[in-house]
């Protein structure tokens, strides 16, 4: 009579069943090749919406290029009106119709006046496209309504013609932009300082009067009159200013790197 085989697991069984579990060593192993690789993820994952809203800001600028380059192109080769304050709130003939403070004055939030600007038409209404959406602080009477700003020098300024900087070539003409690549149209303003739509700053004084915004990591972004785009990192410390809800008062640029690199991108001297 046979024997029936053994129920008891032999020596390579017994191998074979402790092998299905992880060892201490190797589960330590595995935790630690994951907080690896989260460490190498993170950064880029918490990066990536920055990286998005600098890039839906410089697409919003972009449109705004391709409208100011539509008005030249319907009206004679002249650019689109670039008024200060007391211009703006009195005729609202301008590329942007508002001006913004940190009071509770209507222009902060009113999107019919940038539906009714001079760019309007030919960006079917769209009043989005004024915004950076880093712009996220919030105003005394809700969100504001406009990031951009338009370089000072380009355009027709009104009654402030020859008032800021007088030996430097004001742009009324497309076709007057020598080197379009090389002149900006549109960028995004540090809140603090965007009132009107017209960036100035005085190119011999040296001080910022009007900052350019940091809200792409220390960065803004530039619209240039050829249509290019451009994220440029500031490199001075004071030239990226925290928001802080109320007008900032004109200080020096120094050094003076920023204020250069923005300086000759803004007009040239007159002949």
């Amino acid at each position: 009579m046979s024997s029936s085989p053994s129920l008891v697991p032999g020596p390579i069984a017994k191998y074979a069943e402790c092998r299905n579990a992880f060892t201490l060593i190797e589960l330590l192993v595995v935790i630690a090749v994951i907080a690896i690789l989260a460490a190498l993820l993170l950064p880029a994952i918490s990066q990536s919406p920055q990286k998005t809203r600098a890039v839906v800001c410089l697409s919003n600028e972009k449109q705004l290029w391709t409208a100011w380059s539509m008005y030249a192109d319907d009206n004679n080769d002249l650019l689109v009106n670039n008024h200060g304050v007391p211009e703006t709130l009195a005729r609202r003939q301008n590329w942007a119709n508002n001006v913004q403070d940190w009071l509770s004055s209507d222009d902060n939030t009113n999107t019919a006046l940038l539906a009714n600007s001079k760019l309007a038409s030919y960006l079917n209404r769209n009043t989005a496209v004024y915004k950076c959406p880093a712009d996220t602080f919030p105003g005394p009477n809700g969100p504001r309504i406009r990031s951009m700003s338009m370089n000072a020098m380009v355009g027709n300024p009104g009654e402030v013609a020859g008032r800021f900087n007088p030996l430097y070539e004001q742009f009324y003409r497309k076709s007057t932009i020598a080197s379009p690549s090389q002149i900006f149209v549109f960028l995004d303003e540090q809140a603090d300082t965007l009132n009107d739509g017209f960036f100035v700053n005085r190119l011999e004084d040296y001080q910022w009067g009007n900052v350019p915004g940091s809200y792409h990591s220390g960065a803004a972004n530039f619209i240039f009159a050829d249509g290019h785009g451009e994220k440029h990192r500031w490199q001075v410390p004071g030239t990226v200013q925290p928001v802080r809800g109320a007008r900032i008062d004109a200080y020096p640029a120094t050094p003076a790197t920023d204020f250069d690199w923005l300086k000759s991108r803004t007009s040239v001297k007159n002949p």
